[in-house]
């Protein structure tokens, strides 16, 4: 026998032996974390462009009145949203968490001090999702599954992070600017240009994107589209 099948036959024995072993004794390796720049995952800019449906996002870390109409408004028009809270205000706002529950809406994560995601560490991303997803569910009972990074900032230790805590990341398709913009028709063309299937915007809890938030609602109803939650959206 030659020196090269010589050193196939041993390789050969070895992956033999290596799955006999995995098969009598149901060994499964624990997940093997990536190098330093790689990603497990992936953001989520928009859902399934097969079904007619579209998700109103709203990120949550003031005006608590006006999140309060804001839920007002989707259960008179009979459609919901996903409300991403940021955990410093969940702490403060149980009565809110608790009315999002009891009227079946989507309550996503936003984080707990609004931090730029992109330059926390690994760890760092972990405890500031994970801490909020405790505060949320201790207040509410709700386990929190979705992220969206405050200020759509994130790294590959983001990204990493959400992938061991079971999260995904979610984006957007359409950005209404209502956090520096307040102008109704300029929000509503924002919110409402070229509509497409799987759409995800979003806004948050300004005066001015509470008054327009009826007839952005309105729009996506008279075109066919239902308004779901982002998971289902993102199925």
């Amino acid at each position: 026998m030659n020196k090269r099948n010589k050193t196939t036959l041993i390789t050969n024995f070895l992956l033999i032996a290596i799955f006999l072993f995995v098969a009598i004794s149901g060994f499964i390796p624990e997940k093997i974390l990536p190098m330093s720049g790689e990603s497990t995952t992936n953001a989520i800019y928009s859902g399934n462009k097969e079904n007619p449906n579209v998700s109103i996002m709203i990120n949550v870390y003031e005006n608590t009145d006006v999140v309060l109409k804001m839920m007002e408004v989707l259960k008179s028009k009979n459609v919901t949203a996903t409300f991403f809270v940021g955990g410093c205000w969940a702490d403060d706002n149980e009565y809110a968490l608790n009315e999002m529950v009891k009227n079946g809406f989507e309550i996503g994560n936003h984080g707990y001090f609004h931090k730029d995601h992109a330059k926390l560490s690994y760890e760092k991303n972990v405890e500031e999702i994970s801490f909020t997803e405790k505060i949320v569910n201790a207040l509410c009972g709700y386990k929190t599954t979705l992220f969206a990074p405050p200020s759509g900032s994130f790294s590959n230790n983001t990204l990493n992070a959400c992938c061991d805590l079971e999260y995904d990341v979610i984006m957007w398709s359409k950005d209404t600017i209502d956090w520096r913009d307040s102008d109704k028709k300029v929000l509503y063309s924002r919110a409402t240009k070229n509509p497409t299937n799987g759409d995800l915007i979003l806004m948050h809890p300004k005066t001015h994107t509470l008054e327009v938030l009826p007839d952005v609602i309105d729009f996506y109803l008279n075109k066919g589209f239902n308004l779901v939650d982002v998971s289902k959206n993102i199925k």
